[in-house]
C-alpha cells in the first residue's frame, strides 16, 4: 500500500537514506528540511532529479522543526496536496562534542529543541489528523546513547535523545486507543554515511574547553572518538537503519514492534531497553491497562 510519509531532517544522513529507500519502495515521501530555496536548494533539487530519473515520488518540502509556524505550514501543505498523512518519521537531530561544562545553557536548550521539542511541534500539527483518520504511524529515530551512554563529551546530545525516547514511549500508550502505532528505531554508532560528528556542535566557552584540552583530560576527546571508531565494524552500513524503517512502514497494522535496534557496535543498549520495556509491559498489565500495549483497530 502506498503511504504518505513525512520525514524530518531529510537533507542528509539517515533522513536522506530513508527518503530514498521509502521512495523506491513505492511510497509518497515528503523529505523535509530547512532552506529549500537557500543552502539546501541543491539537496532539494537532487530529490526532484532522482524522482524524475527513477520514476519515484520524493517531494522536498520546507520545514524548520524549531519553528511551529513552519511546521504547521508544511503539514497543511501536505494535507492539501496529498489529502492525508499516514506516517511521520521523527528523524531531525543534532549532535555535540566537547566537555559538558564548556557548553552554554542556551546550547543545551538548542540541543533539546532540535532533538526533543521538534517532535512535539510536529505531533501538535499532525496528530489531530491521524486521530480523525483513526490510524497512523509515528516512527521515532532515537539513539543507542539513550540507554548505553558510556561516552563522555556527548552529554547534551545523550540527554536530549533520552528525553525524545521517553516522549515516544509515553505517546505509544496514549495513542494506542486511537489506532495510532509507534515504533522506535535505535541506531547505534555509525562513523560512515552520516554527518553527526562532522557537524557536531562545538562548545561556546572556549576558555573552559581549553582547560579540559590542556589538563588531565587532554587526551579524552581523542580517546572518545578513537574508542567509538574502534567499536564500529568497518562494514557497518547505515543503510540498515533506512531498511528497518521501510520494514516497519510496510508491516501490517498491529505487527509493528515498539523498538528495533540497529547497533553494529553492540554497546549494550538493547539489553537495557529490553529490561525497561519488559517492566513497562508488566506494570501496565498489573494496573489494568494492558490494552495500551497494542493499537486498537478503529471502526471503518
Amino acid at each position: 500500500m502506498k503511504e504518505v510519509i513525512i520525514i524530518t531532517g531529510a537533507s542528509s544522513g539517515f533522513g536522506q537514506m530513508t527518503a530514498h529507500t521509502l521512495g523506491r519502495a513505492g511510497h509518497i515521501v515528503y523529505a523535509t528540511m530547512r532552506e529549500t530555496e537557500g543552502r539546501n536548494k541543491p539537496k532539494a533539487d537532487d530529490y526532484r532529479s532522482l524522482s524524475q530519473a527513477e520514476n519515484i515520488d520524493i517531494r522536498p518540502l520546507e520545514m524548520d522543526v524549531c519553528d511551529q509556524a513552519s511546521v504547521d505550514k508544511a503539514i497543511d501543505a501536505v494535507l492539501v496536496e496529498a489529502g492525508r498523512i499516514d506516517v511521520v518519521v521523527h528523524n531531525a537531530g543534532h549532535m555535540n562534542l566537547g566537555p559538558t561544562e564548556a557548553f552554554s545553557v542556551e546550547q543545551l536548550a538548542q540541543m533539546y529543541d532540535v532533538n526533543t521539542l521538534s517532535t512535539q511541534r510536529v505531533n501538535l500539527a499532525v496528530l489531530p489528523h491521524l486521530r480523525k483518520q483513526g490510524k497512523g504511524l509515528l516512527v521515532w529515530v532515537s539513539s543507542s546513547s539513550a540507554k548505553a551512554n558510556w561516552s563522555p563529551y556527548l552529554a547534551p546530545y545523550f540527554a536530549a535523545k533520552a528525553g525524545m525516547e521517553q516522549l515516544a514511549v509515553s505517546y505509544s500508550a496514549e495513542l494506542a486507543r486511537f489506532g495510532i502505532e509507534t515504533s522506535i528505531i535505535v541506531p547505534g554508532a555509525f562513523t560512515k554515511g552520516t554527518n553527526h560528528f562532522a557537524h557536531a556542535m562545538e562548545p561556546a566557552y572556549g576558555d573552559t574547553a581549553a582547560l579540559y584540552a590542556n589538563g588531565p583530560t587532554a587526551d579524552l576527546q581523542n580517546k572518545v572518538l578513537e574508542g567509538t571508531m574502534s567499536l564500529v565494524p568497518d562494514d557497518a552500513d547505515p543503510a540498515l537503519v533506512a531498511d528497518a524503517i521501510v520494514d516497519v512502514v510496510n508491516a501490517p497494522f498491529g505487527q509493528r514492534p515498539l523498538r528495533i535496534t540497529i547497533d553494529p557496535s553492540q554497546d549494550g543498549s538493547e539489553i537495557v531497553a529490553s529490561v525497561q520495556d519488559r517492566i513497562r509491559e508488566d506494570t501496565l498489565r498489573r494496573v489494568g491497562l494492558a490494552d495500551l500495549l497494542h493499537p486498537a483497530k478503529q471502526q471503518a
